[in-house]
């Protein structure tokens, strides 16, 4: 039996979940074989699914990117400047290639640098807390100066203070199709707090066992 939300979705014109996997299994006819194999193989599980309260879907992060729960992902991929790679190797090299910086922001997950291409292109991708233009802010207030070390190295970047900042990365940012976060009703600040109650009561556990 569907479930109300899934009544609801066809009552706004969109496909069945019958629909969407006839749809799926057209795409798929052309496919490699190991693909269409795969597909079977996974029909009976995903119609299982459909029968099941569906997760939730994603949500825009604002501007540019999508988000679940509390957390969004960005992710950048931008033309390098010339020498700008060579450049923000050796910086990322003085940091042990740690950029444990970032923790002044207090609102990010995850973050990589990967340069692609011979050393053209360049891919941005993290994973913060909240909306994106809140993000980009705390990089304005909190680190500007370490990210303009690092971006300087994307063609035409006009500098994390500059009023053209936030449309130069909207331009180059890429929105994720999928995602997937294991926790996300969990923000940084409570994940740490979660971390420090954890290690508060292993002290506790290992005092009274002694």
């Amino acid at each position: 039996m569907a479930t109300d939300q899934q009544a609801a979705t066809r009552t706004n014109g969109e496909p069945t979940t019958e629909e969407q996997i006839a749809h799926l299994r057209e795409l798929f006819e052309d496919a490699p074989e190991v693909g269409k194999q795969a597909l079977e193989t996974v029909l009976n599980d995903l119609m299982n699914q459909a029968e099941q309260e569906p997760p939730p879907p994603v949500e825009s992060a604002g501007r540019v990117g999508i988000r679940l729960g509390k957390v969004s992902e960005l992710t950048i991929l931008v033309p390098v400047a010339p020498g700008g790679a060579e450049r923000t190797r050796a910086f990322l090299k003085l940091l042990g290639g740690n950029l444990a910086g970032a923790d002044k922001v207090g609102s990010v997950h995850d973050m990589r640098f990967v340069f692609l291409d011979n050393d053209t292109r360049m891919l941005f991708a993290t994973a913060y807390d909240g909306e994106w233009d809140s993000y980009i802010d705390d990089f304005v207030t909190k680190i500007p100066d370490y990210l303009d070390i690092i971006d300087s190295a994307w063609e035409g970047w006009p500098g994390i203070r500059s009023p053209h900042a936030k449309d130069y990365l909207a331009e180059h940012q890429v929105t994720a199709e999928g995602w997937y976060v294991g926790n996300p009703d969990l923000t940084v600040a409570e994940t740490r707090r979660l971390q420090r109650v954890g290690e508060a009561v292993d002290e506790f556990l290992d005092k009274v066992g002694e």
